[in-house]
């Protein structure tokens, strides 16, 4: 019986074909000399895009000792791709599968085409985020079609690139909004000085947070962000989540309100840490609404579990549904953003929970937080 997908072919070759693939490339004269010079991860792929030769920089890549294990598999099972496993096809195969880089490479060059794509990657347990530059080429050796798939590691190029897009662009933005508001304070007159101070101050407060933002996230990123639980209650951090942002530029002309059903649930959790969590789910419904549009903020206890809400009535179109959470991408464009994947690295790194989403047209955008009540 045929498997089904939502995406590539699902179905598979047997151990003994796979097993039969692999002792004919390696009987190619000098191929694993030549591969072994190679310094990128370098897969042989069959027809159904499972590995059935590598070189040993994939063993490296993957962190692993050489073994035949690996064969059969497909590359997003080798990685340990989150949604790898997530159906009974395996990678290639889910609804997420259409947004990957990988396989749409791979699919090219069944068809002939060499091609190359990025692909960011959701590593299952760990949910490490990596982002990869995948490179495929048809070939064919003895009558049998392979995909030759190199793989190179491109986080750390697109951390700095995510660095320069969104930090350096945002605080330049900031800085030179501070300096516009300085410059007309040297010419306010006597009455129009507190107004325009107290919007100094409110923009000076911005660049700390967007600074603080960024540092906190690095930390997190190298496993060295401090965590400092102390006991809170949830509807009181939701008012002061309200009242922070109602004076947020982004809430200009928009309502900010904490639902009239919001349970007062006793907490333990990093104070700090939640803020800057709850904060980015705040900030990302407030620039998705429009004028006159409301963002509530919840909050409710699901059996052992707090979990905070907010919601806002806009609709994401769904392939930005499914790349949600991903390190590189963002719903403002190419390098502009890393606010849900930061919020799910806070969240399931160094809070102990874990956050989630709905979207829809009749019913609007939800995020979800859900935290231990102790921690």
């Amino acid at each position: 019986m045929a498997m089904e997908s939502q995406f590539a072919p699902a179905g598979r070759a047997t151990e003994p074909e796979i097993h039969n693939l692999f002792e004919l490339l390696s009987g190619v004269p000098l191929l694993n000399d030549i591969l072994g010079s190679v310094p990128d991860a370098l897969l042989f792929l069959n027809e159904h895009r499972q590995i059935v030769f590598a070189n040993r920089a994939t063993f490296c890549f993957l962190g692993i000792e050489p073994t035949s294990e690996v064969l059969g598999n497909r590359p997003g099972e080798a990685l340990g791709c989150v949604h790898a496993t997530e159906t009974a096809g395996g990678c290639g195969t889910t609804e997420f599968c259409q947004t990957c880089g990988a396989v749409q490479a791979i699919l090219a060059a069944q068809k002939g085409n060499s091609d190359v794509q990025e692909c960011r990657i959701a590593i299952k347990d760990s949910f490490d985020a990596v982002d990869l530059k995948v490179s495929t080429a048809p070939f064919e050796y003895d009558g049998e079609p392979f995909t030759i798939c190199a793989i190179q590691d491109i986080s750390h190029e697109k951390r700095r690139r995510t660095l320069e897009r969104t930090f350096f662009h945002d605080v330049l933005n900031t800085a030179g909004g501070l300096q516009g508001y300085a410059d007309l304070l040297q010419e306010s007159e006597p009455e129009e000085v507190p107004e325009v101070a107290t919007k100094v101050s409110e923009i000076s407060q911005h660049l700390i947070e967007e600074i603080e933002s960024q540092r906190s996230l690095m930390a997190a990123e190298a496993d060295e962000l401090s965590v400092n639980p102390r006991e809170l209650r949830t509807k009181e951090v939701l008012e002061e989540l309200a009242v922070a942002y109602r004076r947020h530029e982004v809430a200009a002309d928009k309502n900010i309100v904490v639902a009239a059903d919001s349970e007062n649930l006793d907490i333990r959790s990093d104070h700090a840490l939640l803020l800057r969590v709850l904060g980015n789910m705040v900030k990302n419904a407030l620039e998705a609404s429009s004028a006159g549009e409301t963002v509530t903020l919840g909050s409710t206890r699901e059996a052992d579990e707090v979990e905070f809400w907010v919601h806002n009535s806009a609709h994401m179109p769904r392939d930005v549904q499914l790349q949600v959470f991903k390190r590189s991408f963002s719903t403002k464009g190419s390098g502009r953003g890393i606010g849900t994947y930061s919020i799910r690295l806070f969240v399931t790194r160094y809070l102990y929970g874990s956050v989630d989403f709905e979207s829809s047209e009749d019913l609007g955008t939800t995020f979800r937080v859900r935290l231990p009540s102790l921690m």
